[in-house]
């Protein structure tokens, strides 16, 4: 091998190293004993495995096809332990589902049983024009189904909110896997040529950002919801309620928060210094309201001043100034807050004038 050729295949197969490492980290010794932290630890693992047989491929095509028929099998594990990571943080499940053991378990029989009989050593061209493309359908399915469990995430990417850490977290390592399998499909499909140590270069540099998250950041208990749901679920005593009020207060009135259409929770948390979850908690336990009446209630106020002060304003200028994209909303808020609709109120408040 040229120079080249060996620092390429230093770090590619660094990675699928590491990757192993870190899985076992995962699976063994991580402190953090979250179902979601086994089944990344299983899912790395598995990339390992996929990843040294590609790059030992790559670079010595005389590979005993044992080993490639091992890195092949593993593609079947691939999809399943991403799926299952996925929901296991979104849906918060902390117990391993039946259900997900036995569909690891018919992967598992299928994938003994297929490679017995039918061993890459002697039945090659049925695995390339067969097994190997059914490998990757499965993949694409998994990935299929843990896309959707995204969907939230993905909205609010388009309409750009911030992100949770760990949604970062999960989006990071589903966006890593999804290139990887494009990258094996596109070589696979013999589009490009060399294509093929693509994903293994790839997958060497998602791993050393994981690894450097890992060890360089100061806070990693907000990779997971786990812990972010634990910490959201601190309670504040009486007078830290008080002065978060407070804060709401002189912000809604001072500021004028309300007047931004696209306010949302998080921003309001964030602007008095806790969790979503803790503004929602304070907002219905202490002045019972939800964080919309909240809200609502400042915009509606506004726009009785400005119905009054400013007559020559139209109705849906109004709706607009105080924070409401849309006229209809502002009926309909109006009108259950105030028992009338702005323009009925508007014009018996200058009667009484």
């Amino acid at each position: 091998m040229s120079i080249g050729d060996k620092v390429l295949f230093f770090f590619s197969f660094l990675g699928a190293f590491n990757a192993f490492i870190l899985g076992i980290y995962f699976l063994f010794f991580s402190p953090k004993k979250y179902l979601s932290n086994y089944l990344l630890g299983a899912l790395l693992v598995v990339l390992s495995m996929r990843i040294g047989k590609s790059v030992f491929y790559f670079f010595d095509s005389n590979l005993p096809r044992t080993y490639l028929q091992i890195g092949l099998t593993a593609c079947f594990f691939i999809g399943p332990f991403l799926y299952f990571f996925i929901k296991s943080e979104t849906r918060q499940i902390r117990r391993l589902p039946f259900s997900w053991i036995w569909q690891l378990v018919c992967w598992l029989l299928l994938s003994v049983f297929v490679g017995a009989i039918y061993s890459y050593q002697d039945f090659a061209p049925l695995w390339w024009n067969y097994i190997i493309p059914v490998i990757y359908f499965q993949w694409g399915l998994y990935i299929s189904f843990s896309t959707l469990l995204l969907i939230p995430i993905i909205k609010k990417i388009f309409r750009k909110e911030a992100l949770k850490t760990f949604e970062k977290w999960i989006f990071g390592i589903f966006g890593g896997v999804f290139v990887l399998f494009v990258c094996y499909v596109w070589a696979f499909l013999n589009i490009t040529k060399g294509s093929y140590i693509n994903g293994a270069v790839f997958f060497s540099l998602i791993l050393y950002f994981v690894v450097f998250t890992l060890l360089y950041r100061k806070k990693s208990n907000d990779l997971s919801s786990f812990s972010v749901q634990k910490y959201a679920d601190k309670r504040f005593d009486n007078e830290e309620v008080q002065l978060i009020i407070k804060k709401l207060t002189d912000l809604m009135t001072e500021r004028e928060l309300f007047k931004n259409p696209n306010l949302k929770l998080y921003d309001l948390a964030k602007a008095v210094n806790v969790s979503g979850h803790q503004l929602s908690q304070i907002l219905n336990d202490n002045i019972n309201k939800n964080f919309m009446l909240f809200v609502n209630e400042y915009r509606i106020n506004e726009a009785c001043k400005l119905l009054l002060r400013n007559k020559h304003l139209t109705i849906e200028a109004v709706a607009d100034e105080v924070g409401f994209n849309a006229k209809s909303t502002f009926f309909s808020v109006f009108k259950k807050l105030k028992g009338m609709t702005p323009s009925v109120y508007q014009q018996l408040n200058t009667l009484d004038l």
